[in-house]
C-alpha cells in the first residue's frame, strides 16, 4: 500500500504515557465502553452504552498532544485519517454540504478518558459519536496480525477508515436511523450501522488515489487485504474463536462473509450510494 508521500493533517492527539482521570466513581476496570465503533468483541453497543451511562457517563482525560506524531506507526494513522478526509470533503462537496471532519484521532495505551465513558485498549479501535473522536491503541496492530491473521498496512487502514466511518453516519443521522430500528421493534440496527462502515471503508479504498493525487493507494492485493481483515472480524468468526459456536441472534457487527461483501460494494461503486444498508432486504 502506498502512504508514506501522503498529507499529514495533524489531527492526532497523543495520549501515550497519560493515564486516564475518572470521574463520577467511574474506574479504569469499573466498566466497558459503550460506543458505536466498538470493534472486536461483539457486545451490542446499546447495551454497554447504558451501563456507562448509569455508571456516570464522560471520563476525564489530561489532553494530549496534539500535531503530528514522530513515530512511523503514529504517522501512518494521520496519513489515513487525512486522507480519509480528504475523500469525504469531496463526496459531501458534490452534494453541496461541507464534511466536518472528527474532532481527533487519540492515541493511547491501555487506557484512557472518553465522551462516551472510560476506554480500554482490550475493546480494540472505537468511535465515540459524544466527542466526535476516533480512539485507538497501536498495540491492536499485534492483535490484528498475530490474533486475527489480518497482516499489511492496508488491513490497518480498513480499520481506520472504518472508524471514520462511523463517525460520517454520526454526522448523516446514520446513527440515528439505527436507534429507530429498535424502536419499532425490528433489529437492533448495529449490524446495519456497522456493514454500512464496512461499506464507507470501501469507498474510502476506491477513491484515496484520486483524492490524493496518487500519494495514498491501494492495489488489488491492498484490497484483498482489507477483506481478509472484515473477514477476521466477523461476528460468527468472532464466536466460533471465544465460545466454539455460532449464536445468530448475538450478532451486532455482521458475519464475515457480510463485512467482505459490503466493504467490496464499497470499493467497486466507490459511491456511499451504494451503502444504503438500511434499505438492503439482504445484508
Amino acid at each position: 500500500m502506498r502512504w508514506q508521500g501522503g498529507r499529514r493533517g495533524g489531527n492526532i492527539e497523543d495520549r501515550r504515557g497519560l493515564g486516564p482521570v475518572a470521574v463520577g466513581g467511574v474506574g479504569i476496570g469499573g466498566l466497558v465502553l459503550a460506543a458505536i465503533g466498538y470493534f472486536v468483541f461483539g457486545i451490542d453497543p446499546s447495551t454497554t452504552l447504558s451501563v456507562v451511562n448509569q455508571a456516570g457517563g464522560e471520563a476525564q482525560q489530561q489532553e494530549g498532544v496534539r500535531g503530528t506524531p514522530q513515530d512511523a506507526d503514529a504517522q501512518f494513522v494521520d496519513v489515513i485519517e487525512t486522507s480519509t478526509s480528504d475523500v469525504w470533503g469531496q463526496v459531501f462537496k458534490a452534494s453541496n454540504r461541507s464534511y466536518d471532519p472528527p474532532a481527533g484521532v487519540v492515541i493511547y495505551d491501555r487506557a484512557t478518558g472518553t465522551g462516551c465513558g472510560m476506554g480500554q485498549s482490550a475493546m480494540g479501535p472505537f468511535y465515540c459519536p459524544q466527542d466526535r473522536k476516533v480512539y485507538l491503541d497501536l498495540a491492536f496492530w499485534q492483535e490484528l496480525s498475530g490474533r486475527f491473521g489480518a497482516q499489511g498496512d492496508a488491513a490497518r487502514a480498513y480499520v481506520i477508515a472504518h472508524e471514520i466511518g462511523h463517525h460520517v453516519q454520526n454526522l448523516t443521522g446514520q446513527m440515528d436511523k439505527a436507534k429507530q430500528y429498535g424502536a419499532r421493534g425490528q433489529d437492533s440496527g448495529s449490524v446495519r450501522l456497522e456493514l454500512q462502515a464496512d461499506c464507507y471503508a470501501g469507498v474510502w479504498a476506491a477513491r484515496a488515489s484520486e483524492a490524493s493525487g496518487g500519494q495514498v493507494a491501494l492495489d488489488p492485493k491492498d484490497v484483498e487485504d482489507g477483506l481478509r481483515a472484515a473477514a477476521a472480524v466477523g461476528d460468527d468468526t468472532l464466536q466460533k474463536q471465544s465460545q466454539g459456536r455460532v449464536m445468530p441472534d448475538a450478532f451486532t457487527h455482521g458475519t464475515s462473509e457480510q463485512r467482505m461483501r459490503w466493504f467490496r460494494a464499497g470499493v467497486q461503486n466507490g459511491d456511499p450510494a451504494s451503502c444504503d444498508t438500511f434499505s438492503a432486504s439482504r445484508l
